[in-house]
Formats: C-alpha cells, sequence, structure tokens
C-alpha cells in the first residue's frame, strides 16, 4: 500500500463524495499493491491507478510464450494492451493466440484494444471494464524528416494507447521550414507537441516558438556520422533555447508518446473539471 498522507486522503475522500469516484475505486487506494505472477514476470495490475495508464510491454528480448502470459494477465484486468520494439517475427505468433491484435510494422508496436468484439472468444479471457474510460486530449506529433517515422510511430500508437487524439505532421524539417509554416493550423490547439528529428536536432526549437504548449523532443539516430548516433541531436536538442521544450533519449518514441499521453490526460481532465458547474 502506498503512503498517503492526510492531504491525499482528504483529497480522496472529497472525490468520493463528489460522485468522482465510487467506493471500489476509493478503497483501491488503501489496498496493497496488485500484481499478477506469471511465472516470467511480476505484471503490475496497479499501475493505472498510481501513474495514470497501465503498464507496458517490452518485447525485445522476451520469448512469444512469455508475451502471452503477460498478454493475458493484462487483458484479464481490463488493460488494453501495447508492446513496443516488438519483431515481425513475434508479431505472427501473436496475432494467431490475439487476433484482435493490431501490429505496427513501421513503429514495432502491438496493441490489443479490450474493446475488440472477439477479445473474449479469441483469448479465453474475460475483461473486467476498466476503472475509468481513458480520458480525451490533443497530441501533434512532427517529423523532420521520412527517415524518423519509425521512431514518430511509436510514439502515435503510444498516445492512441493513451486514449488522446493524434495528429501525425510528417516531413517538415529545418531544411524546408516553408513546409512547417503551411501547417502551422495543425498544431493549433494541442495540449502536447512530439517533434522527432536526428541530424543537427534544430526542429524542435523552431516549433517551440510557435506553440503555447509543452514540446517534447525526440532525438533519433539518423544522421551522417558526426551526429554520433543521434548524439549532437540530443545535445542541441538539450541546449533549445526554445523555453517550452523537454527532452527525452534517443530514439524513444514511446517515452515521448507516454508523457504526451499524460500531459494530454490532464488537461483533458481540467477542461472538464473548468467546464463543470
Amino acid at each position: 500500500m502506498e503512503a498517503m498522507n492526510t492531504h491525499d486522503i482528504q483529497k480522496l475522500a472529497a472525490r468520493l463524495l463528489a460522485g468522482e469516484l465510487s467506493v471500489a475505486q476509493f478503497a483501491a487506494h488503501f489496498s496493497p499493491p496488485q500484481l499478477a505472477d506469471v511465472g516470467v514476470a511480476q505484471v503490475d495490475l496497479d499501475r493505472r491507478r498510481r501513474c495514470g495508464f497501465p503498464e507496458v510491454v517490452f518485447a525485445q528480448g522476451k520469448t512469444v510464450e512469455a508475451i502471452e502470459k503477460i498478454f493475458r494477465a493484462l487483458i484479464g484486468h481490463g488493460v488494453e494492451v501495447l508492446a513496443t520494439r516488438m519483431t515481425p517475427e513475434q508479431a505472427a505468433e501473436l496475432k494467431l493466440k490475439f487476433p484482435g491484435g493490431c501490429y505496427n510494422p513501421v513503429g514495432r508496436t502491438f496493441r490489443i484494444p479490450v474493446s475488440a468484439g472477439d477479445l473474449q472468444r479469441s483469448t479465453g479471457v474475460t475483461p473486467v471494464p476498466p476503472a475509468r474510460p481513458p480520458a480525451a486530449g490533443k497530441v501533434t506529433i512532427v517529423t523532420a524528416g521520412t527517415s524518423d517515422l519509425p521512431v514518430a510511430e511509436e510514439a502515435r500508437e503510444t498516445v492512441l494507447w493513451t486514449g488522446a487524439e493524434v495528429t501525425l505532421i510528417q516531413d517538415v524539417g529545418v531544411a524546408g521550414p516553408h513546409r512547417l509554416t503551411a501547417n502551422l493550423n495543425q498544431l493549433e490547439g494541442a495540449d502536447a507537441v512530439v517533434v522527432v528529428a536526428g541530424m543537427e536536432g534544430a526542429l524542435p526549437s523552431v516549433v517551440g516558438g510557435y506553440v503555447a504548449c509543452p514540446v517534447i523532443a525526440v532525438p533519433t539516430s539518423v544522421g551522417y556520422g558526426a551526429s554520433f548516433g543521434g548524439v549532437a541531436a540530443l545535445l542541441g536538442m538539450l541546449n533549445s533555447c526554445a523555453s517550452n521544450v523537454t527532452v527525452v533519449n534517443i530514439d524513444a518514441g514511446f517515452k515521448a508518446g507516454y508523457v504526451a499521453g499524460l500531459i494530454a490526460q490532464n488537461a483533458a481532465r481540467a477542461r472538464g473539471t473548468a467546464a463543470s458547474p
């Protein structure tokens, strides 16, 4: 059970009285952490409550059998599955076991929506309804070049998994700045913007000068020798003069999408609260 102070308990009680939490959801905050021991992994079933979104599966290096066990544990608790860095070979085998799953070969992601009509029949698992539907929100993803698309697709799939609306703008790098200005209308109203760029990594700074929301910069390993596998782009982004730019790791599309989803979720929730009488 997580440590809670008096202020936290009072906030939870206020949400319970306001009807924002069910009795079960309120009680869950005082319950021991939920884990599913599937032999090869200890699946964290409590992460949605603690961190905003459920556990995500990193497929790289795992056997298909191990991934299947983790998937079934998550599905059984109403989690829309997201796996990252999955190979086509892993996906082909898992698609046979989970026909409702969707593989993105560019982003190397695999998603299984709990709402898929044939999910229970195809898995033999009866999903538990999620504690609450995911909040909405809006995220825009921008790529400097077509070569950055795999990382951008990983971010896009992650944002979709968080429940936010996502727009992808491709190939608007600083070598042709008119391409960005022609698409500025698609940045309006975004709760967060993810900018994916390799080479010198200048694009996030440019985008940051146009938007009034957080810009999550993702350096990619795209570039010639002196780009040092993305280190040059990483350093350029870390030294951005745009005050709203923050940076994740090289090729970390998932991390950028997850953070953008959190921002969008909280922004959407705040708008809903503000609109309430």
